[in-house]
C-alpha cells in the first residue's frame, strides 16, 4: 500500500487541527486532516465559549474572522460571587485587554466552511487511525474508510485528536510522563434560548456548590452547577436546575434569571492533566492530545491555539526557512505556558468548589480567600491576567 504523500499529516478536525491546517494552508504547507467522525458531529459538541485573544488573533490571521467580529461579545470583565455578592474583575481596566464569549462550536464550523474554498483536505469518519514510525523522519498514518484501507505518509504528525484518540497511545510509555488530577465532582450544564442574568459571567461559590452562568449570545445562555459524579442528567429534571442554580447564584443574579427548557442537558468530569514532552520524534501534540484542563478557567481552547500557534511557527520555519530551530523548542515552549494555565485552572477550581474532603476549615479558608480579592487590586490583577490570557 503506498498511500498518499503531504508534508503534515494532522490527526483531528476539532480547532485545533482546522485552525494548524489552515495556517500550514496559508503559508504554502501540503497538510491532510483525518478525522475519526463525521463533520456533523463534530459540530454537535457543545463546548467552551470564551476566547482568549491568541485565539482571536489567529482567526484575524486567517482572515476568518468576520462571522466570530459581528456575533462575538467582546467582554471586558467577570464575576466571582461569595451566595451574598458579586466581585467584578475588571479584566480591561487591569490589563488592558478584553475577552470574546464566541461559541467553540461557532468557531469549528468558520475553520470548516473555510476548508473546502481554501484547498484544506479533510478526509471524515477515519477510522481505526493508525500511526506508525513516529520515532523516524518518515512517519506514516493508516486508516479505513468505506471498507479500504488507506495510507497517509508525511515528514510529521501533528495528534490533534483529544484526550482519547490514537496520537499520544502511539507514544512509548518510557518517553513520556503523565500528570493528572481527577476531580470527585462534574459539570452539570443546561443551555437555553434565554436572555443571560448578567452581562458578564459569574462564577459562584456557594455553600451548596458550584455554579457558573455563561452566555453564547445575547439570547442563549449556557448554566452549570457542579454534581457527585454519581449523578446523571435524569436526576435533574430542568425545574430542579433552574431551582439550584437560583439558590447557588445567589439573590443579585436569581432576580435575573429568565428560565426556559433544555436545549442540551449534559454532565462532563473534570480532570487536569498534562503529558510531556509533546513531542516524540516526528509526532508533535497539541490541545486535549496533550492536557486537560477543568473548565473553571476557560483555558481548554485557547491552550489549544497557543499550542497551534507554537507549533505553526515551527513548522513554517521548517519548511520555508529550513530552519529547525522553533520546532526543536516546541515542546518546551508549549509546556510552559500550558502549566501556568493549568495552575490559574486548578487554583480557581479549589476557590470556588466544594471538595468531599473538606471540613469548616477549608469553606472558611475559601470566604477568606474570596474576600481578599473583593478588597485587593493586587489580587484581581493576577487573576485577570490569567484569565485573559498570558502573553505567548
Amino acid at each position: 500500500m503506498a498511500g498518499v504523500k503531504t508534508q503534515v499529516a494532522i490527526i483531528g478536525a476539532g480547532p485545533a487541527g482546522l485552525l494548524l491546517a489552515h495556517l500550514l494552508k496559508a503559508e504554502g504547507i501540503d497538510c491532510i486532516v483525518v478525522e475519526r467522525v463525521s463533520g456533523d458531529y463534530v459540530l454537535g459538541r457543545i463546548r467552551a465559549g470564551v476566547l482568549e485573544q491568541v485565539t482571536i488573533d489567529l482567526m484575524e490571521r486567517l482572515g476568518l474572522d468576520t462571522r466570530m467580529q459581528a456575533e462575538g461579545l467582546y467582554h471586558e470583565g467577570f464575576n466571582l460571587a461569595d451566595g451574598k455578592r458579586l466581585i467584578h474583575i475588571d479584566i480591561a481596566g487591569l490589563t488592558g485587554k478584553r475577552v470574546m464569549v464566541y461559541g467553540q462550536t461557532e468557531l469549528t464550523r468558520d475553520l470548516m466552511d473555510a476548508a473546502s474554498p481554501r484547498g484544506v483536505e479533510i478526509i471524515y469518519e477515519a477510522a481505526n487511525v493508525a500511526l506508525h514510525d513516529i520515532e523516524t523522519d518518515t512517519p506514516y498514518i493508516t486508516y479505513t474508510k468505506d471498507g479500504l484501507n488507506h495510507r497517509i505518509n508525511a515528514r510529521f504528525i501533528c495528534g490533534c485528536d483529544g484526550f482519547h484518540g490514537p496520537s499520544r497511545q502511539a507514544i512509548p510509555k518510557s518517553a513520556g510522563t503523565a500528570y493528572e488530577r481527577v476531580y470527585p465532582f462534574g459539570w452539570l450544564g443546561i443551555l437555553a434560548d434565554v436572555p443571560p442574568c448578567e452581562a458578564e459571567l459569574i462564577y459562584a461559590n456557594h455553600e451548596r456548590g458550584f455554579a457558573l452562568a455563561s452566555m453564547r449570545s445575547t439570547t442563549r445562555s449556557r448554566y452549570y452547577i457542579d454534581v457527585p459524579l454519581s449523578e446523571t442528567v435524569d436526576d435533574w429534571p430542568d425545574e430542579k436546575l433552574w431551582d439550584e442554580l437560583a439558590i447557588r447564584l445567589g439573590p443579585d443574579a436569581a432576580a435575573h434569571i429568565t428560565r426556559g427548557p433544555a436545549l442540551e442537558k449534559s454532565v462532563a468530569p473534570l480532570r487536569s492533566f498534562v503529558f510531556e514532552p509533546m513531542r516524540y520524534g516526528s509526532l508533535m501534540l497539541a490541545g486535549d492530545a496533550a492536557h486537560i484542563v477543568p473548565p473553571t478557567g476557560a483555558k481548554g481552547l485557547n491552550l489549544a491555539a497557543s499550542d497551534v500557534a507554537y507549533l505553526s511557527d515551527g513548522l513554517i520555519a521548517y519548511f520555508n526557512r529550513q530552519d529547525s530551530t522553533p520546532l526543536a523548542s516546541y515542546s518546551e515552549k508549549a509546556l510552559a505556558r500550558v502549566w501556568k494555565s493549568e495552575r490559574f485552572s486548578w487554583s480557581l477550581t479549589r476557590l470556588m468548589h466544594r471538595f468531599p474532603e473538606d471540613g469548616s476549615f477549608e469553606r472558611a479558608m475559601q470566604v477568606a480567600e474570596l474576600d481578599y480579592i473583593a478588597s485587593s487590586k493586587a489580587a484581581q490583577t493576577a487573576i485577570a491576567e490569567n484569565y485573559v490570557g498570558l502573553p505567548l
